[in-house]
């Protein structure tokens, strides 16, 4: 793989993304226990995992849902053999990063931040959007 390539970007975003689940579920652990956590869940047991354990959740939550409008055009960019441009594969590189930002701002409870690293992920998809539509090509 190319790190200039879209799917180098792809396939880097969706493992982060599918690993992403891993510090919340560890302070599961460590505030419920193992078998509390590896039970059904209980009402209450959000309230008492570590604030930024919950903040991590929904980050993660953000970042699935995030991937169902990138992973598209990713591979559509692919699809398409712009996969390579300087256009798709740099808004893949960027939604990467700004994603991989996103979630640990979000953890942190950096608000203002976190929100920019949010529309930079955004503008990246949108950037990718433009070069599956031929702009730049």
């Amino acid at each position: 793989m190319n790190s200039s390539d879209t799917i180098t970007w792809l396939t880097a975003t969706t493992a982060l993304t599918g690993c992403l689940w891993i510090p919340y579920v560890l302070d599961r652990f460590r505030t419920l226990g193992i078998a509390r956590t590896l039970g059904n869940p209980q009402s209450g047991d959000a309230d008492a995992q570590s604030p930024w354990a919950r903040r991590a959740r929904q980050a993660h939550a953000n970042a699935v849902e995030n991937l169902a409008v990138f992973a598209p055009l990713a591979l559509l960019a692919i699809a398409l053999g712009v996969g390579h441009t300087p256009l798709a594969a740099g808004a893949a590189a960027t939604y990467f990063f700004a994603r991989a930002a996103h979630y640990a701002l979000y953890a942190a409870g950096i608000p203002v931040l976190r929100t920019l690293a949010f529309l930079t992920g955004f503008g990246a998809q949108a950037a990718l959007l433009l070069a599956v539509a031929g702009v730049g090509r």
